[in-house]
C-alpha cells in the first residue's frame, strides 16, 4: 500500500467567474513575490475541511489581466513557493460538440496549445530542460474531481481535448471548425502555458472546463454574445465553488510519490551540464526546480 503524505496543499487557480472559495476558514489574503516578476494577485490562504488551501485569482481580482497578459511563470512559482502539491484550474470554455451543452464541466486530459505571445517555460539560456507532456493532467486529481462532480449532481464529463488559443477575441467560424476537425473537444484561453508550467515545477495538476457557449461552429448558436457568457459563467462559477469545496477533502489521503510521476518530472528533463549552468538562472529555479538543482 502506498504510504500518505501527511500534510498535501491544495492550490486552486479560479477563472473568469471563480474569485474566492467557499467555506475557506482561517483565510488571510498574502504576498508572495516572485523572481518571474508579478503574479495576477496575492493568494489566498486558508484551510478548508482541515486541509490547508490556497487560492489565485488568475485574472486579478476584478479581473485585471487578459489571457495573454497574465504572468503564468509568475503564478505557479508563487503557488509552489506557498507549499501547493496539487493544483485545480477553473476555467471558463467554449464547447466544440453537442453533447457538452453550456452548464457542463469537462475534466479535461489533453490540450493543444495554439497559444504564441506568452513565456511558456522556467527554462531556457544557461539551463536547458525538457519535460514530457504526453499526458499532461493528474489522473489522480481527475478520478477526485469526477467523483465530486458526481456526488454533486454536476453535468460532467471524464476526458477531452482543451485547445488554448491565444485571445482575447473569440474564434472566427473558420478557426472553430478546424478545431472541432482535429478533434477537440472545448476552447479557452488560459490552461497554455499553465499546464506546462506546472508540470515543469512537479506540481499535480488538473483541469476544470466550464462550458459557457457553442463557441461559433453551432448552426444554432453562431455568434457568441458576451452578454449569455457571462450569464451561464455565474451559474457556472456557483457550482465550481461548491465543486472545491467537495474535492479537497479527498485530496487529503495524498500518496508520497505520485503514481503519474508528476511530482518527479524534472528527474532525467534537465540537459544542461552543471558545469556551464548560469548561476543566475538557478538562482530564479531555486523554488520549482530546487529539489533537482540540488542533487547537483
Amino acid at each position: 500500500m502506498a504510504r500518505q503524505k501527511e500534510f498535501p496543499v491544495v492550490g486552486v487557480i479560479g477563472g473568469s467567474g471563480v474569485y474566492d472559495i467557499e467555506g475557506l476558514e482561517r483565510k488571510q489574503w498574502i504576498k508572495v513575490r516572485s523572481p518571474w516578476g508579478e503574479p495576477s494577485d496575492e493568494l489566498l490562504v486558508g484551510w478548508l475541511a482541515g486541509i490547508k488551501t490556497v487560492f489565485l485569482p488568475r485574472h486579478g481580482r476584478g479581473h485585471r489581466y487578459s489571457p495573454t497578459d497574465i504572468n503564468y511563470r509568475a503564478n505557479i512559482d508563487v503557488l509552489k513557493r506557498a507549499g501547493v502539491t496539487d493544483i485545480l484550474s477553473v476555467s471558463a470554455v467554449g464547447s466544440f460538440r453537442e453533447n457538452f451543452p453550456p452548464g457542463t464541466f469537462v475534466i479535461v486530459d489533453q490540450f493543444i496549445d495554439r497559444t504564441f505571445a506568452r513565456a511558456k517555460s522556467f527554462f531556457g539560456t544557461g539551463m536547458v530542460a525538457h519535460v514530457s507532456m504526453a499526458h499532461p493532467v493528474c489522473p489522480r486529481l481527475g478520478d477526485n474531481l469526477q467523483a465530486a462532480a458526481f456526488d454533486l449532481g454536476l453535468k460532467v464529463a471524464r476526458g477531452g481535448t482543451y485547445v488554448a488559443m491565444e485571445g482575447p477575441q473569440f474564434s472566427t467560424l473558420a478557426e472553430s471548425h478546424l478545431y472541432r476537425s482535429w478533434g477537440a473537444d472545448v476552447i479557452g484561453m488560459t490552461n497554455m502555458p499553465e499546464a506546462k508550467l506546472a508540470r515543469e515545477a512537479e506540481m499535480c495538476y488538473a483541469t476544470v472546463a466550464m462550458v459557457t457557449d457553442y463557441d461559433c461552429w453551432h448552426p444554432h448558436h453562431d455568434h457568441v454574445q458576451v452578454s449569455d457568457i457571462i450569464k451561464v459563467l455565474m451559474q457556472n462559477a456557483e457550482h465550481a465553488r461548491q465543486l472545491v469545496k467537495k474535492v479537497v477533502p479527498a485530496l487529503a489521503a495524498r500518496p508520497e510519490v505520485c503514481p503519474a510521476g508528476c511530482d518527479r518530472a524534472l528527474e532525467a528533463a534537465l540537459i544542461t551540464a552543471p558545469e556551464a549552468r548560469d548561476p543566475a538562472a538557478l538562482a530564479k529555479l531555486d523554488a520549482v526546480a530546487g529539489r533537482v538543482l540540488q542533487r547537483g
